[in-house]
């Protein structure tokens, strides 16, 4: 008895340590230091899918590597990337924007941060470096929809209220990843007139896309702390969380991964 009470104790105690695990990950990009975030469950054996995250124009926050959390815990390596250097993250809004201008400022940076940020997920040895897929939310959905317009090869792409808007739009046969795009239908950052010449872009481009509205969904809805930072001491910007949103988009993007990986 007291021999088949240590082995329970054991097991429970194995199973307690298998868990969601996380570190930082400090890499260069163009010789500015970035500050990544990453997340697997070491519950599981071997390589798995990876997702690289992007994060809102705040920054690298705790938003952004919770995400990277939830993707861990579905089974996934994850890895919230930093486009602004140094895990910088605010919750003014004018200093995000600040931070966001000078990170677009040279379309050149922002793509080697980016892809900087693939290789190095590419590279932890969880990872299945031939199925990599990206996600980005507000500044991050823009981010990865543009790498998705060049070219880069991954197994697919989530935008969830990202701009739409780009100065190098996607050209016929350019678009070489599946892209699934989550809007909020009461969006005020993103226009109709934006959302049609989106949608059509993307058709002249022969782009495998899906677009996703979401009825009384704001910018920002999938974002808990919106609500805050919409009324935060330095005034914000027209954002707000929607859990019903939040939580639709989640399941579409899971059921999104779950078909790109498999192919």
């Amino acid at each position: 008895m007291r021999l088949l009470l240590s082995l329970l104790l054991m097991m429970a105690a194995g199973l307690a340590q298998a868990a969601v695990q996380t570190r930082e990950i400090v890499y260069e990009s163009e010789g500015q230091r970035m500050v990544g975030y990453y997340a697997y469950d070491d519950a599981l054996s071997g390589e798995r899918p990876g997702v690289v995250v992007v994060h809102e124009f705040w920054g690298l926050n705790d938003y952004a590597k919770r995400r990277a959390r939830d993707l861990a815990a579905l089974g996934y390596a994850a890895f919230a990337i930093d486009m602004y250097g140094d895990g910088k993250n605010t919750e003014h809004p004018e200093d995000a924007m600040g931070y966001m201008k000078a990170a677009l400022q040279d379309p050149k940076t922002a793509k080697r941060r980016f892809d900087r940020g693939v290789k190095m997920l590419r590279e932890q040895p969880q990872t299945d470096d031939q199925r990599i897929a990206a996600i980005g939310y507000c500044f991050g959905g823009k981010v990865v929809l543009d790498a998705a317009r060049r070219g880069k090869e991954l197994a697919g792409v989530v935008s969830f209220h990202g701009p739409l808007v780009t100065n190098n739009p996607a050209t016929p046969g350019s678009v070489k990843t599946r892209i699934l795009v989550e809007h909020g239908a009461s969006d005020s950052v993103v226009t109709p007139d934006q959302v049609q010449a989106f949608k059509q872009e993307m058709d002249a481009a022969g782009a495998s896309y899906e677009f996703v509205t979401i009825q009384g969904a704001k910018h920002s809805f999938t974002n808990p702390d919106a609500d805050r930072l919409s009324h935060g001491e330095h005034g914000g910007p027209d954002i707000g969380y929607n859990k019903a949103a939040d939580e639709s988009s989640w399941a579409d993007m899971q059921a999104f991964l779950k078909k790109v990986f498999a192919q």
